[in-house]
C-alpha cells in the first residue's frame, strides 16, 4: 500500500478520534456544546452515511454526493441523540435538561446537517466539519 493511502485512511479516523477528545477535555459533562458535537458526529454522521446508502435515491441539487434521506437521518439522529444524553447527564445531576436545550439541540443538529450536505465536505474531512459547526453554532445558542 503507498504511502499517500495509508495517510488519507489514518487522516479521517484521526479527526474523528482527535475532535471527539478535545470535545471531551475542553466541555465534557456539564456543556451542552460537547453533547451536540459528540453526538452529531458519532450518531448523526454515522446514521447518515447508511441511511444515505440505503434509502438516498434523491440526492440533493447543490450535492449530488448526499441525499436527502441521509441529511435527514443526520439531523434527526444528532438531535434525538442529544437529547437523550441531555436527559442522562440530567439524571445524574451535572446539567439541567430544559426545553431551550432541547430547541438548542435541534437547531444545531439541523444546521450542522445542512452544512455537512455543502459541495465543500468533499474538500474537507466530515470528521471536521461536523464537530466544528456544532461547536461554533452552541457556542452562539447554548
Amino acid at each position: 500500500m503507498c504511502f499517500l493511502c495509508t495517510r488519507e485512511l489514518l487522516k479521517g479516523p484521526l479527526y474523528y478520534a482527535a475532535t471527539i477528545t478535545l470535545a471531551s477535555v475542553i466541555y465534557w459533562r456539564t456543556s451542552p456544546i460537547s453533547i451536540a458535537a459528540i453526538c452529531n458526529l458519532c450518531a448523526g454522521d454515522g446514521l447518515a452515511d447508511i441511511v444515505g446508502r440505503r434509502f438516498g435515491d434523491k440526492k440533493i441539487p447543490y450535492n449530488r454526493n448526499k441525499s436527502y434521506a441521509g441529511s435527514i437521518a443526520m439531523a434527526a439522529a444528532g438531535f434525538l441523540t442529544s437529547v437523550g444524553y441531555m436527559s442522562y447527564f440530567s439524571w445524574f445531576g451535572y446539567m439541567e435538561g430544559s426545553l431551550k436545550l432541547v430547541l438548542g439541540f435541534l437547531t444545531v443538529s439541523v444546521v450542522t446537517a445542512l452544512v455537512e450536505s455543502l459541495p465543500i465536505s468533499t474538500e474537507l474531512d466530515d470528521n471536521l466539519t461536523v464537530p466544528l459547526t456544532s461547536i461554533l453554532v452552541g457556542s452562539v445558542i447554548f
